[in-house]
């Protein structure tokens, strides 16, 4: 390790804010030693706020419908070999049922952009989970809405929202997407979720086409900046029926890398260790957990549409991805240190980090 590389992570470890070439530099320069510096503050910083605790919340997969194009989506408008379908509300209520049932007390709703899941559905939707489990959070990942809907699905009682904006580079946004989509839209529509009160998570795809280190470090600097009570980070992993189907895929070693530098920047944030992640690297989500994630997102889907909610090749949606195998997973966590609680997982807010 460098002096100067030294000066940077001695920096960021003493909460002062980087520039984009300081993130950029720790990305292009990083190494096993500097990795190992930065996972151990990351680990500390997780362990002083949340202890050894591992959050747990149930994934409803509600729609693969969509109506954008996203360049790098197996659900995109455009592809039609993928299976739709979404499902009724009492399908998604007897999800909650079973995940209840199991131990799970936050649901994450997640779909594409869906038009049938308009605001009176929806706000109808989340009040009757408000009331069933009045002890359970309700997360919605559910695209870019307007101001309006974003505010009547809050004050239905939708407690987090996830909106990940992708990347922060202008440039690298316009080619994973199309000519009516932008970076600027994003980030506004993340600022009115956090304006509104929403829990609000963000996250970036690692490893995607076009994508530079510089591009990396400017949403490092986005998340410095933002802070956001949530960050989905996980690599881009290809889809056949996409324009990027012969791309390569991104690697485990740099997304864990990642997720160390986000904690330091933001040690109170709630971190998932994403199904991608799971399924690019046999023992990914131990990986992110020791990256210091603290969150896993079991699916609750109903079996018969798990395969459909095809974002990119070979998704995981068994096994320990189940929420059927909640106990497996609860094993797996306790043998490397963690422990599996059943409760909202809130975010932990620390006036100075």
């Amino acid at each position: 390790m460098t002096d100067e590389i030294r000066k940077i992570t001695e920096k960021l470890i003493r909460r002062r804010a980087l520039t984009v070439a300081e993130y950029e530099r720790l990305l292009t320069e990083r190494d096993a030693e500097l990795y190992e510096i930065l996972k151990a503050e990351a680990i500390r910083l997780r362990h002083r706020i949340y202890g050894n605790k591992i959050f747990i919340r149930g994934l409803i997969e509600i729609s693969s419908f969509c109506k954008n194009d996203c360049f790098y989506c197996g659900i995109r408008r455009s592809n039609s070999n993928c299976e739709r379908y979404r499902l009724t509300p009492e399908e998604i209520l007897s999800c909650c049922e079973n995940g209840y049932t199991l131990g799970f007390r936050t649901f994450v709703l997640q779909g594409g952009e869906d038009a049938f899941f308009g605001d009176d559905l929806l706000c109808e939707l989340i009040k009757t989970i408000k009331e069933k489990y009045p002890d359970c959070a309700v997360t919605l990942s559910l695209g870019e809405r307007s101001e309006d809907s974003y505010k009547r699905l809050f004050e239905a009682g939708a407690d987090r929202y996830l909106l990940r904006h992708e990347t922060a580079d202008n440039g690298h946004y316009a080619r994973l997407h199309p000519e009516n989509m932008s970076f600027e839209n994003r980030k506004n529509c993340l600022e009115v979720l956090k304006k509104t009160g929403y829990q609000t998570g963000c996250g970036m795809m690692v490893g995607s086409p076009f994508q530079t280190y510089k591009a990396l470090a400017q949403d490092l600097k986005f998340i410095e900046e933002f802070q956001p009570d949530m960050c989905g980070i996980g690599p881009f992993i290809s889809h056949k029926y996409t324009p990027f189907k012969s791309e390569k895929n991104g690697d485990a070693e740099l997304t864990c890398f990642l997720l160390a530098l986000v904690r330091i920047i933001k040690p109170d944030i709630l971190l998932p260790a994403t199904t991608a992640l799971g399924t690019i690297a046999e023992n990914g989500r131990k990986q992110a957990i020791e990256a210091s994630a603290n969150v896993v997102m079991p699916n609750l889907s109903p079996l018969d549409v798990r395969s459909k909610y095809s974002l990119y090749d070979n998704k995981l949606h068994s096994g320990s991805e189940s929420a059927d195998n909640l106990n497996s997973l609860k094993k797996a966590m306790k043998e490397i240190g963690y422990e599996i609680v059943c409760d909202r997982g809130d975010i932990i807010k620390q006036k100075e980090n």
